[in-house]
C-alpha cells in the first residue's frame, strides 16, 4: 500500500512541476513578445515616422550591425 501512495505522490509532484514549467514558459514568452511589440511601436513612432522606407532601412542595417558584433563577441568568449 505504501508503494502505491509513493507512486501517486511522485506523479503529483511531477504534474505540479510540469505545470509550473509550462506556466513559466508561457509567461516568459508573453513578456518577450510584449517587449518587442513595445520596441517596434516606439520605432514606428520615433524613427523617421514620415518615411517608412528610410525607417525600415535604418532598422535593417542597425539589426545587422548588432548581430555582427554580438556574434564576434560570442565567438571570442567561446
Amino acid at each position: 500500500m505504501t508503494n502505491k501512495n509513493e507512486n501517486i505522490s511522485k506523479k503529483n509532484k511531477f504534474s505540479r512541476r510540469s505545470f509550473k514549467k509550462i506556466a513559466h514558459t508561457i509567461l516568459i514568452a508573453f513578456a518577450i513578445v510584449s517587449f518587442w511589440r513595445g520596441v517596434w511601436g516606439l520605432m514606428d513612432l520615433y524613427l523617421y515616422p514620415q518615411n517608412p522606407l528610410v525607417s525600415f532601412l535604418i532598422s535593417l542595417i542597425l539589426g545587422i550591425v548588432i548581430l555582427y558584433f554580438t556574434k564576434n563577441i560570442v565567438n571570442r568568449l567561446v
